[in-house]
């Protein structure tokens, strides 16, 4: 770009030359220039509002703080709203965990007035110094619900664990062949060498017998799966029950069986009827406890529920 100048005092015209370069760079100029005066005028306003009572600048620093003051409001509330959600999820937790707590101190016997689930434990000391205590700030305060929260988690995993190998213990404790399987009777026959009422020789008996009225309920000695329901040519109508674990309990000399191959049955429920039916002199049940096909004396087994009944006698107080 070329510019002319004239003038009275020039004996000729000069041109004066301004390349392109040299232009944008008065014009950068010229923009920094009125950026600074504005960052200064804003700088001395705000330093020096309070003493300015300029109604207009006055109303702009209000406005602004007021600004500020409502982004602060909605940024807490909104931190509060996310404190309030995980307190309330912790909250859900811990009832879950009360009830979980109370159910498994039943399971396993505790009594109920030493672990109160639902009651908060009491807490207390000396009120503490000034130079000692401290304010909780916003962010110790999400990172001990935090804390809280994975010991929840863990405490939930443990209390799992502890039901597991409680339920396991409920569930072998069923399978154990302890219930009596008859109501009333009395021992005719006990668990080991005898003279057989047949031949009049010495013999292995593999069980136990009881004897009752023809037709009682024969009730199954543990939990379990039938195994076999059949006429056997010398235990007459059976029925074996698997228990797991190698266990087998066997029931001979029935009236009546009322299972079947398969069936689920529980500890005490009624499968058959007492009766006289293969190799027997009379009405009488034939009982068994077997581990892995290996018979195994009852009474190890009913010693307890026959403690529990004291209307049954025996015969014999001892298996030889």
């Amino acid at each position: 770009m070329n510019i002319i100048l004239v003038s009275d005092s020039l004996a000729k015209s000069r041109i004066v030359t301004i390349s392109q370069s040299q232009i944008i760079m008065a014009v950068c100029g010229f923009i920094s220039a009125g950026f600074m005066f504005a960052l200064g005028t804003y700088w001395v306003t705000m330093k020096y509002a309070v003493d300015i009572q300029n109604p207009f600048i006055q109303s702009l620093i209000s406005t602004l703080t007021q600004q500020k003051t409502q982004a602060a409001e909605k940024e807490m509330r909104e931190q509060l709203n996310s404190l309030a959600v995980k307190l309330g999820e912790l909250q859900a937790r811990l009832m879950r965990l009360d009830a979980f707590g109370e159910r498994l101190g039943k399971a396993a016997g505790i009594k109920p007035e030493e672990f109160r689930f639902s009651e908060t434990p009491g807490r207390g000391g000396p009120t503490p110094s000034i130079a000692l205590s401290e304010e909780i700030s916003f962010k110790d305060f999400e990172s001990r619900i935090k804390d809280i929260s994975r010991s929840l988690d863990d405490r939930s995993d443990k209390l799992g664990v502890f039901d597991s190998v409680l339920m396991a213990g409920r569930l072998a404790a069923k399978a154990i062949p302890t219930t009596m399987p008859v109501e009333t009777g009395y021992y005719s026959s006990n668990f080991g060498y005898r003279i057989d009422p047949f031949n009049g020789r010495q013999a292995f008996h593999t069980g136990v017998d009881f004897i009752a009225a023809p037709g009682s309920e024969i009730l199954v000695a543990a939990g379990g799966v039938v195994s076999a329901a059949e006429v056997h040519p010398e235990y007459g109508k059976m029925i074996d029950v698997d228990h797991d674990n190698g266990l087998t309990t066997r029931y001979a000399h029935l009236s009546k069986m009322i299972v079947k191959v398969g069936d689920v049955v529980l500890k005490g429920q009624h499968i058959g009827a007492l009766g006289q039916s293969g190799r027997a002199t009379g009405p009488h049940l034939h009982f068994e406890v077997r581990e892995n096909s290996v018979p195994l004396n009852p009474n190890r087994f009913l010693s307890f529920a026959k403690a529990q009944e004291p209307a049954v006698a025996t015969k014999s107080a001892r298996a030889p």
